[in-house]
């Protein structure tokens, strides 16, 4: 099995997920981590994929390499998020095997779930209903990686793994306003709105309910489950938080400026789901449940995106 000595290709090393797991696993004295930045190694590509998994020989993978973004971006860019997400996951899969990687971890998020579910949703009920139409792209293309990866422990007896997140945030965030997700899109508005007209418009109702999960977290469980024999392919990675959008404009507004209006504009096209909350109690009856501080995990995060304006 894995252990501190084993190596490690980290791919999407870079995004918010991948420099968690990559700081985390380095605390923890991972010696031999293998990075790569994309510019020298196109994960789309995959004879250049096969090539540096031959040369580096890992002895697992985690992919973190992603196409993501919010509402907005799905709807604008759906081949795209297809496109790339089914390239990057298949090569590495595929590669990964052919070239004898021990242990692999698929990353992708709730979405990948039926949209009218009743919650929370248990990794089973994975395509016994229709997708939300806003991000059908990117969920259509992580779930073949789950059902890839699923023919592959079936077939080659592989101990592969998807951990499926709830929305995560913590530092390093894509605070992008076209392609952000919906908390660090609320800290930059609220933010701005703080050093402008005190005015802060947002999309939607408020309404939908979002659980949400500080990326150490899943960070950590991505090494819990990394040294972890598992006889299912799939496992929920969920939060104890779950709140309103609403909800979660009023916390970050309590941490930059009490005096910032919060408005929506009450687009209902722009809500998403109306909940996604993750059933995670087989990822508990596995060994591993999250310890979030929300407070602290937020004060954190809005550290981070001030730093990133300087």
């Amino acid at each position: 099995m894995i252990n501190y000595k084993s190596k490690i290709f980290i791919a999407g090393h870079k995004g918010m997920l991948g420099s968690a797991i990559l700081r985390i696993l380095k605390k923890k004295g991972y010696k031999n981590l293998l990075i790569i930045d994309k510019k020298k190694l196109d994960l789309r590509n995959q004879k250049s994929v096969k090539k540096y998994l031959q040369i580096k020989k890992p002895d697992a993978i985690i992919i973190a390499a992603a196409k993501v973004g919010g509402i907005k971006a799905n709807v604008d860019y759906p081949a795209s998020f297809i496109k790339d997400n089914l390239q990057i996951q298949t090569n590495l899969i595929s590669s990964g095997y052919d070239t004898n990687v021990k242990k692999l971890i698929l990353f992708g998020s709730s979405c990948i779930y039926p949209k009218d579910l009743k919650k929370p949703i248990k990794e089973h009920q994975i395509l016994t209903g229709s997708l939300e139409s806003t991000n059908e792209s990117y969920s259509v293309a992580k779930i073949a990686g789950i059902k890839m990866i699923e023919a592959f422990n079936k077939q080659y007896k592989t101990n592969y793994i998807c951990l499926m997140p709830c929305n995560l945030f913590g530092p390093n965030d894509n605070y992008d306003l076209k392609n952000s997700h919906f908390l660090p899109a609320l800290i930059r508005k609220i933010s701005v709105a703080s050093k402008k007209n005190k005015i802060v418009k947002l999309w939607g109702t408020g309404r939908p309910l979002r659980e949400i999960l500080y990326v150490d977290e899943v960070a950590e469980a991505c090494e819990y489950f990394l040294k972890k024999k598992t006889n299912t392919s799939l496992i929920n990675i969920g939060s104890p938080v779950e709140m309103t959008i609403k909800d979660y404009a009023l916390k970050v507004k309590k941490k930059i400026d009490s005096k910032v209006l919060i408005k929506f504009d009450n687009n209902i096209k722009l809500d998403g789901v109306k909940r996604k909350k993750l059933d995670i109690s087989l990822a508990a009856r596995y060994g591993w449940r999250a310890k979030m501080n929300f407070s602290k995990a937020l004060d954190r995060t809005i550290e981070d995106f001030n730093n990133s304006l300087k």
